[in-house]
């Protein structure tokens, strides 16, 4: 029986990948880990440190020192840009295809009409630029969060609509547009007036809701993430499916990932509330793939705050040597991150950057994995581990990982 634990610590990057100067110079000189680090240079985190943290980050900083015991590389990120959402679709096994970027204003006729040809009430809203307001309760924009024409939104009051209906209005949404990601989401409001209150228009070519302003994710929130190109028959839950074996996400990850026959711990941020569940998953009986995302640490970054990051990077390392202590032989556990965002960098978005690969079993041997060209290479390896086909992407690293003579053997 056994586990393989993947932790992936939202936005903990390692340096600007080599293309940044290209396709994001915003990002140039970014490094979340190495700066945070700068930033307390008496912080340690010692499991972290003993899984091969500094060795995969490459230079010295602050009192952690590199591991001779670690098993440890990076990855690249082969997605565009820096997201979430398409960074776990590539940890998953997907290959990421090239999204469109347009602002709302592209669409708005085809969205338009394709909601009035479903029987809902849509209006326009808005001088000049414009977005949808549909129901007296739901409007359709550009994200004014993310990357600048890469999302839509679709901001809900779910006082006055079901969510259920909002995600059909995201799927007619979805199937009109080409850009990266719909998401679709809502809270309970007082009055839909709140999201009317919290429109504005960035660069003279975008208009959307501010969520936050809006008073979505006070109360009720839910959300549902509709990527392009993703498609879940060739990821890693449905080969493991095919293959008897069980998927559990937790956190953000359970938001975003397609998992409809596993068990998904959904809209959860608190992460110690999600470290204790995926403690408990591990301690539960039966071979099983867990897949946990740490979203407070990416929350710290958008926020500027060094020190909420540092943080959050403690209670996840204390976290950490509980889940060890619990592993048995010939489990798994690999500690990764999606992208980066470094708070020290003047920008609150995203940062394209490389990020660690750190990989534990009890009784394993020191190795080197190198630099993955894709976050792939982890759900490969993951598909490899339990003997179940492989997804889509990626090159196992699973027969880089040897035993001692008193360790266990996976599988």
């Amino acid at each position: 029986m056994s586990k393989f634990v993947v932790v992936v610590i939202d936005s903990f990057g390692l340096g600007a990948m080599d293309d940044v100067p290209q396709v994001r110079p915003q990002d140039i000189g970014a490094n979340t880990c190495g700066h945070i680090l700068q930033h307390f240079p008496r912080l340690r985190l010692p499991v972290l440190e003993k899984l091969g943290l500094m060795n995969s980050l490459g230079q010295h900083v602050g009192v952690m020192k590199p591991s001779a015991s670690a098993v440890y590389g990076t990855a690249a990120l082969q997605h565009e840009g820096g997201d979430t959402f398409m960074g776990h679709q590539e940890i998953l096994g997907t290959l990421p295809k090239a999204p469109l970027r347009m602002p709302f204003s592209t669409v708005i006729d085809e969205v338009e009409q394709a909601l009035i040809a479903d029987c809902w009430q849509v209006e326009r809203r808005g001088e000049g630029l414009q977005f949808l307001w549909v129901n007296q309760a739901v409007a359709i924009g550009d994200n004014l969060e993310a990357d600048l024409g890469q999302v839509f939104n679709i901001s809900a009051n779910l006082t006055d609509i079901s969510f259920e209906e909002v995600r059909t209005i995201g799927e007619i949404v979805r199937r009109q547009v080409q850009v990266g990601r719909v998401i679709a989401f809502g809270g309970l409001l007082e009055s839909s007036q709140q999201i009317l209150d919290a429109v504005e228009e960035k660069q003279g070519v975008y208009i959307g809701i501010n969520a936050p302003r809006s008073g979505v994710y006070n109360n009720g929130f839910q959300v549902v993430h509709m990527g392009y190109g993703v498609d879940a028959s060739v990821q890693v839950p449905q080969k493991l499916h095919e293959a008897g074996i069980k998927t559990v996400l937790v956190g953000k990850v359970a938001d975003i990932a397609i998992n409809p026959h596993g068990v998904s711990y959904q809209n959860l941020v608190d992460s110690q509330r999600i470290l204790d569940i995926t403690l408990d998953e591990v301690c539960q009986p039966g071979d099983a793939f867990i897949c946990t995302n740490i979203q407070e640490t990416d929350l710290a970054g958008h926020a500027q705050d060094v020190a909420r990051y540092a943080d959050r990077l403690q209670l996840v390392d204390s976290n950490l040597e509980r889940l060890m202590e619990a592993m048995q032989l010939g489990d798994c556990l690999v500690v990764m991150a999606d992208h980066g965002n470094d708070p020290t960098i003047g920008h609150s978005k995203h940062t394209r950057e490389k990020v660690p690969l750190l990989v534990w079993q009890p009784g394993v041997e020191p190795a080197q994995l190198g630099a993955r060209k894709t976050l792939s290479d982890v759900g490969a390896t993951v598909c490899d581990f339990f003997h179940a086909a492989a997804p889509q992407n990626g090159t196992s690293f699973l027969a880089s990982l040897h035993m001692t003579d008193n360790g266990g053997h996976h599988g």
